[in-house]
């Protein structure tokens, strides 16, 4: 049960929102598009609904600058101000393309030739 007169508690949402804003990094990126995450799970993420569009499709989460996760999302729900999105996937950011072949443990990692004429 809510006790509280509607104008106390949109405050104490709103100072809850800018609370979680605050002590965040994480970032999703669609396109040129860049939305602070209030909450980051597991199965999913959360935005402030006042500024979050109906997102879906391949987003990119980021910490900072660091790039974690490149995800399929869709937007699930909207409650108590915030709507939440779901992963369908996410897969970890690389800074490296991966290899399609197995290395040696014991091969060289660079070749020396004399180029001497």
């Amino acid at each position: 049960m809510n006790f509280l007169p509607k104008e106390v508690q949109a405050g104490l949402d709103a100072a809850r929102k800018r609370d979680l804003k605050r002590k965040t990094r994480m970032r999703v990126r669609v396109g040129d598009e860049v939305y602070p995450l209030l909450r980051f799970e597991d199965n999913g993420f959360t935005l402030d609904s006042a500024n979050a569009p109906y997102l879906r499709g391949l987003v990119d989460l980021y910490d900072g600058s660091k790039h974690l996760y490149q995800c399929l999302i869709v937007a699930s729900q909207e409650e108590d101000g915030e709507m939440l999105y779901e992963f369908k996937r996410a897969t970890v950011a690389e800074d490296q393309a991966p290899l399609d072949f197995a290395r040696d443990e014991n091969a060289p990692v660079a070749l020396v030739t004399d180029q001497r004429d």
